[in-house]
């Protein structure tokens, strides 16, 4: 049987009869895997370290007749050791993995792969705020599937301008001026990078963003579950 090889990153584990677990593996040429991992829950499997959670590892596997493949093997290549240094680290990563899961068919493009990579090498580092890191994912949930909001007009058109206040409009995905209006300009430069390239390192050093962060963040995660499948 011919052997196939790939990085990816567990998705989802289930156990199956006595030693056996079913993980989907999310890789950056396949889309998602769905690997059968024989005798992995016994003590001495060889293939239980290559497959831990918050990890990025070099899978071999072969075809089946069925929508389940088999692993062979598997390497290890980076552990993002530090997420389980707390609770709120692992809980975010678990919603992390969850979301993206929930949010992308069996061949998603590899830039969700990135995505994911991205955002979990972002929770290992401690010093970057687990609110910075949620609602960056969720931006670059919303910006990859093509929901991104518009951030330089408003809902009749007219550009953003500094000195004004804004209400959000969910169905248009704009802003609308209201003279008492929740957003401001401070609001819109962050969606603005949170919406980016940017990577999180990166954004944890703009000042002011942990405050922005307080009023955008629910906003962004409203975007999500209006927009994306969970």
């Amino acid at each position: 049987m011919n052997q196939l090889t790939s990085k990816g990153i567990v998705l989802t584990r289930t156990d199956y009869g006595e030693a056996d677990r079913i993980i989907t593996l999310l890789t950056p040429e396949a889309g998602k895997l769905r690997l059968m991992a024989r005798g992995v829950r016994k003590q001495k499997s060889k293939l239980a370290g290559g497959i831990e959670l918050f990890s990025v590892s070099d899978v071999t596997y072969i075809h089946g007749r069925g929508a389940i493949q088999t692993l062979i093997s598997a390497r290890l290549l980076t552990h993002f050791g530090n997420i389980v240094s707390s609770i709120e680290r692992v809980q975010l990563g678990y919603e992390l993995l969850k979301m993206l899961n929930k949010a992308t068919e069996d061949q998603p493009e590899p830039e969700y792969f990135d995505l994911l990579q991205a955002g979990l090498h972002a929770l290992d580092q401690t010093l970057i705020g687990t609110k910075l890191i949620q609602t960056w994912f969720e931006a670059q949930l919303l910006r990859l599937s093509g929901h991104s909001p518009n951030l330089h007009t408003d809902v009749v058109g007219n550009k953003l301008v500094a000195d004004a206040k804004y209400s959000f409009d969910f169905e248009s995905m704009s802003f609308a001026s209201l003279p008492d209006g929740l957003y401001s300009a401070a609001h819109i430069k962050t969606l603005r990078l949170l919406f980016s390239h940017h990577q999180p390192e990166v954004l944890h050093q703009v000042q002011g963003i942990e405050a922005t962060l307080q009023t955008i963040a629910p906003m962004v995660s409203a975007m999500r579950t209006t927009y994306i499948r969970t």
